[in-house]
């Protein structure tokens, strides 16, 4: 699938492949969250915009578009951040431009959001689901606050992550509800993963344990089951996506 990113602002924010590090996840004791894959290869599914400014958004819990404040910090001048950052809707939504017209190719759309897993205290990224292949003018992004209060938003943060798609495939799924013990193979390596896991666990209890000297088990990020006996072909354990990469153009 082509995606292609077309600038309607000279300088449009860097685009660059999702990045795996989170504050709160370095904070950990021996950066634990990092070695949940399910939580990494979400930060990592898709591609990030990143601030070209800084400022300090304040809402005082109005209605209004006017009930949102913006004040640039750093070297921003306000000439700079109102050309990303407004208060469009009102009711405490925060909206950036991101300085792209994006268009993807027939079938595909684009999942819009913040960048997952990225906590910030008192303000909510919105999702939208944008039918890219055929529009014709830019998305916004847009976020919300949680209560009244001052949120910080600084240059070169992530403020937008974007994800393509399939346009109608989730409508052509349909969920199938049934016993577990249906399928007695599976039945049985979810039985073996219960018990690895319900030993892991007691073991961890003793400071001499392999459990403790493991710290962690390892089945899902090596793509196997518990009882060893599968090694998924086509599991991985790290996105790599492409760097966007710059066509020029001259008018004739």
């Amino acid at each position: 699938m082509k995606l292609t990113c077309y600038q309607i602002d000279p300088h449009a924010p860097a685009l660059i492949p999702g990045q795996p590090d989170r504050p709160w996840m370095d904070k950990f004791s021996h950066r634990h969250p990092y070695r949940c894959l399910p939580l990494v290869f979400a930060n990592t599914s898709g591609w990030e915009l990143h601030l070209p400014v800084s400022f300090t958004a304040s809402w005082n819990g109005g209605a209004l578009g006017t009930d949102i404040t913006l004040e640039p910090t750093g070297d921003t001048t306000l000439a700079e951040l109102q050309r990303w950052a407004t208060s469009h809707f009102g009711g405490g939504v925060l909206t950036f431009h991101t300085g792209y017209l994006f268009r993807t190719e027939p079938g595909w759309d684009i999942w819009v959001g913040g960048p997952p897993n990225l906590v910030k205290d008192g303000i909510q990224p919105l999702v939208g689901i944008v039918e890219t292949f055929w529009l014709p003018f830019p998305f916004t992004m847009n976020w919300h606050f949680t209560r009244p209060g001052k949120v910080n938003f600084n240059k070169h943060e992530p403020f937008c992550f974007i994800t393509p798609m399939p346009h109608q495939a989730l409508d052509d799924i349909e969920p199938v509800v049934k016993p577990i013990e249906s399928d007695p193979e599976l039945y049985a390596q979810y039985q073996a993963w219960g018990k690895s896991r319900s030993q892991f666990i007691s073991d961890l209890k003793n400071s001499e344990s392999d459990a403790v000297k493991q710290g962690w088990q390892r089945d899902y990020f090596q793509g196997r089951s518990a009882d060893g006996q599968i090694n998924v072909d086509g599991h991985m354990s790290r996105r790599r996506l492409k760097n966007p990469r710059k066509e020029t153009w001259k008018e004739t």
